[in-house]
């Protein structure tokens, strides 16, 4: 899911694509509504949720159909390099075995979250803390339509949201680095045994139904911090360069806007022949992207471990904590759904929202009669807090997330004509 750019609106049409309002958070029986803030806005201005290979597909498309842009289909197999250090271009196989050779004075790696380029141009620390067991729901109802559900299921969150008008995703979060293997049908009884007590009742049959059907897919929940070193004449992109857990769906919403911040960085430039000019310019895109990139990858991390059931008493109490303010409704969920969607990428008031939600816990306890037990609670659920958000913080960078201005890249201009 992610909240559509005006200019790649039309790249959603044609392939089913539904519209995303908000999202409906479920715990122990009740349930709460955060829709996204979006009266400011235009009425066109939605999330919207889809087959992801259908609106690739149709950017591809749209891309081809440039006047300037030639395709040509392949698998890369590596970069070209100059002098140990220049890329100048790459190097693929075609689908009729042939290896031919693409020369360009900028090469964008966007090869996905299992990328073999990457190595040569940042430092991937790749961490899989869960896996998403996929399936997909047929001519069922959400309970809430138009919004993307999550369920604070034990161990971890379980999704819901439509794909299609006759659709639904779900993903069935497994923490943990190893999962049962589908095909011994383990995976099927876990699903049943375990899971389909917790989901809502209204999706139960369609679930077990689409279990029954087998056609189950497996993924690594990867997240990687972007911790690039320039390099002349390439860029990183996409899931090869940065990846946070996809439970809040940003992955896309983060392309999208690194697209953009791209974008606009490249327009005003006339030569792409001077890989080393370009390469010192350019590294004011890693700042640029900061407020996006920062907000949706530290959110995401945040929150995975916030919902994620666990039987430490602290972080008991920070998961009913999240779920109780968020229902407060008004500033308090539309600040952080606002955060989520990508409308307001500010760093500051994440950690102003992830603290509050801290203290709102420890208030709970306190009152109406504090106790030294209640307050020796209180203590560790903000020490948890901590724990939880400043090694992410750290991660994504201290300075780079809310001081990018003392960064002398942030104010890198292009060569003069």
């Amino acid at each position: 899911m992610c909240c559509i750019l005006s200019s790649l609106s039309d790249s959603v049409e044609k392939i089913d694509a539904q519209k995303v309002l908000g999202y409906v958070l479920f715990k122990d029986g009740k349930k709460t509504k955060l829709p996204y803030p979006l009266e400011k806005f235009h009425a066109d201005v939605a999330g919207r949720s889809f087959h992801n290979g259908r609106f690739i597909q149709r950017m591809r498309e749209k891309a081809a159909a440039l006047p300037l842009v030639q395709v040509e289909q392949g698998t890369v197999t590596s970069l070209l390099e100059q002098d140990n250090r220049t890329i100048i271009g790459v190097q693929y196989k075609t689908k009729d075995g042939r290896e031919l050779k693409a020369y360009a004075p900028l090469t964008i790696v966007c090869d996905g979250c299992f990328s073999n380029l990457r190595r040569s141009l940042c430092h991937p620390k790749v961490e899989v803390p869960s896996f998403f067991v996929g399936l997909v729901l047929e001519n069922c109802q959400l309970p809430f339509e138009h919004h993307g559900h999550v369920i604070l299921a034990d161990p971890s969150p379980i999704l819901f949201y439509r794909i299609s008008s006759t659709e639904v995703r779900c993903l069935v979060d497994i923490p943990g680095k190893n999962v049962t293997p589908v095909g011994l049908g383990g995976m099927a009884n876990y699903l049943k045994a375990t899971v389909a007590s917790q989901i809502p009742p209204e999706l139960h049959e369609a679930f077990i139904s689409a279990i029954n059907k087998g056609n189950m897919r497996i993924m690594p929940n990867s997240s990687m911090p972007a911790d690039p070193y320039p390099t002349p004449g390439a860029l990183l992109m996409g899931d090869a360069f940065n990846m946070r857990h996809p439970l809040t769906g940003g992955g896309m919403t983060v392309a999208l806007s690194d697209i953009v911040v791209l974008r606009d960085l490249l327009k005003p430039i006339c030569d792409l022949n001077d890989a080393s000019s370009l390469c010192r310019y350019l590294e004011s895109f890693y700042i640029l992207r900061k407020p996006m990139a920062s907000t949706i990858n530290t959110l995401a991390g945040a929150l995975y471990k916030v919902f994620s059931a666990s039987p430490n008493q602290a972080r008991k109490e920070l998961r009913q904590a999240c779920f109780d303010y968020l229902s407060l409704g008004t500033s308090f969920s539309s600040g952080p759904i606002s955060l989520l969607s990508g409308l307001n990428p500010c760093p500051r008031s994440l950690v102003l929202h992830f603290f509050a939600v801290a203290f709102y816990g420890v208030g709970r306890l306190l009152l109406p009669f504090p106790s030294f037990k209640h307050m020796w609670l209180g203590a560790r659920l903000i020490l948890c807090a901590s724990g939880i958000i400043f090694p992410i913080i750290k991660a994504e960078g201290v300075r780079q997330m809310f001081l990018p201005t003392t960064i002398p890249a942030f104010y890198r201009a292009p060569r003069a004509r």
